[in-house]
Formats: C-alpha cells, structure tokens, sequence
C-alpha cells in the first residue's frame, strides 16, 4: 500500500462530496506521475476509521490530528496490477475486507467523439477495434478516475491528455459507467 499525498493548493470544491473530494485527489495524484501510466487501483477508507482502528498507517499517512482539515475518505494505493491481465478479469478477483468502504481505479483510455462512433466499421473484434481508434484522426487521450462506495454513490472524473489541467476536469457519477459497474460487483459477494 503506498500514501497518497493530499490535494493540491486550489483543491476540489468548498461543496464537494468525501467521493468528489477523493476522486479529485486520486485525479491529481496521477496527473504528478504523468502520463502514460498503468492502470491504479485505490481502496478508500474512512479516515476517522482509520485514525482508530490503524493509528500507525495513520500516522504513516500524516492523519494523526483529527482537528486537521483531512478529508472525510483516504485513497490508499494498491499493488500494481498484474501486467497481461485483462482489467475485467483482474476486477473480478478482488475482495475488499469490511474496513473499506470503496475503491477507485485510475485508467488511460482513447476515445473518440461520439460524432465518429458511427463511422466505426461492423465486425470488428476487440483487438481491431483498438487498433482502429488508435488510428482515428478524432481519438482523444483520456484519463478517467472512477470510485464507488459500498453503499452505491458513484463519482468519475475524466481529464484529456490535450486539456491537462486541474481546472479541466469534468466530474460527475455517470461519465463512465461501465467502470463503475466493475468497481461496484467488487463488493458483492
């Protein structure tokens, strides 16, 4: 497990949800690490939780003082995910112990506007799809932050490679819902 730092200077919205909030900081967090990276996952854990329950990992994770303004949820990093292995099948090998109550994943994608989506030919496998987005003049470079809690709330956060800036963000809980579907069936037993 390695710590995640906190949000930068601007950090998200004085409004912002503990989901909105840790999504952002997850978002911030790969955005430092540049891109071109592999995917992440995050389990996010309540963090009054973890001050009791884990004070040295606390500690660790500078969240010691509960008079300091930490958010509400703290992303914790998870081992690097098997190199080779097919996102959905390697979601579906996870279980999260009840102490989590969430988990976020960080993913690069291309994508392409939906004004080509209808240009895509008939037939492809996934393996030529992938290829032929790859080379669509249109495609756009995505980083997409996707997390779910156990008791359902969604948040995403979708940056472009071209636009790569903290105030160029979009967030909301339905930007990429197949994500989120995979995140959500790693609670159910």
């Amino acid at each position: 497990m390695l710590p995640m730092p906190n949000v930068s200077p601007a950090g998200p919205p004085m409004a912002a949800s503990p989901l909105t909030v840790a999504v952002l900081e997850i978002d911030a967090y790969a955005s430092n690490l540049g891109w071109d990276q592999p995917a992440r996952l995050f389990a996010l854990v309540d963090t009054a939780q973890l001050r009791v329950q884990e004070p040295s990992l606390a500690a660790q994770l500078g969240l010691e003082d509960p008079g300091s303004s930490v958010a509400a949820l703290t992303p914790i990093e998870q081992d690097e995910l098997p190199p080779g292995t097919a996102l959905d099948d390697f979601l579906g090998t996870i279980a999260w112990p009840d102490a989590v109550v969430g988990c976020a994943m960080t993913v690069e994608r291309l994508m392409l506007p939906p004004s080509a989506e209808a240009s895509v030919p008939d037939g492809l496998s996934d393996k030529q799809l992938t290829q032929w987005v790859a080379r669509h003049p249109d495609r756009q470079e995505v980083r997409m932050t996707v997390a779910v809690l156990r008791d359902g709330a969604r948040e995403s956060a979708v940056r472009l490679r071209e636009k790569d800036s903290p105030t160029e963000v979009l967030t909301g809980a339905g930007l990429v819902p197949g994500l989120a579907e995979a995140l959500a069936a790693t609670f159910e037993s």
